[in-house]
């Protein structure tokens, strides 16, 4: 098994991820396509915590970076060691995958935070607020009162609907940063690739 392909598959998956992360984080802002309700501070909080954005999204290009350029890197002389440069470059990706758990699961508790207190509307007495607050998180399986909310129209779909697309992607890219982990100390310990390639012995 190549430890270095495996990486670098995973870094790929991870670039996409981040990429819709950021989609779906930004959409958040305009309900409807609108700009007003972001302009008068009709929003969610947790759409402001940028958990899309930057938790599953730019700090997401770190890791996903490093793992893609594993297969070029030699590394060569690391610790005075010529052969182990290999071993210690997969060693080092653990550390980025570390930095992809702590945005990824940023963007998951954010994200399950924004779904179980619901979105600010405008409800049935014309007053904005939290309507689903005190029902924590109940609402989602009872769609019947989501006509609770007037304005925006649809807000409650379309809270729902982005937050667990981000919930989802921040969960994938959590599971996958946990599979580098431990690719990467596989790596470092069993040998940089087990074919095609020279196993590096210390």
């Amino acid at each position: 098994m190549c430890y270095s392909r495996c990486a670098r598959c995973i870094g790929q998956f991870l670039l996409a991820l981040a990429v819709l992360c950021i989609v779906a984080n930004i959409l958040l802002y305009f309900p409807n396509g609108e700009t007003k309700y972001a302009s008068e501070d009709h929003l969610s909080r947790f759409v402001w915590f940028f958990s899309g954005i930057g938790g599953g999204g730019l700090l997401m290009f770190l890791p996903a970076s490093v793992f893609i350029s594993l297969e070029e890197e030699d590394c060569c002389g690391c610790c005075g060691h010529h052969n182990c440069g290999k071993r210690c470059v997969m060693l080092s990706s653990v550390l980025a995958a570390l930095i992809g758990i702590a945005g990824s699961g940023y963007c998951v508790i954010v994200a399950a935070l924004g779904l179980a207190e619901g979105p600010v509307c405008k409800n049935l007495f014309g007053e904005w607020n939290y309507t689903f607050a005190s029902t924590e998180g109940e609402y989602l399986l009872d769609s019947s009162t989501w006509s609770q909310c007037v304005e925006p129209k649809h807000i409650v779909k379309w809270n729902v609907t982005l937050f667990s697309i981000l919930l989802a992607l921040g969960g994938i890219e959590f599971i996958l940063c946990l599979i580098q982990i431990i690719n990467g100390v596989l790596g470092g310990i069993c040998g940089y690739c087990g074919s095609r390639q020279q196993q590096y012995d210390c």
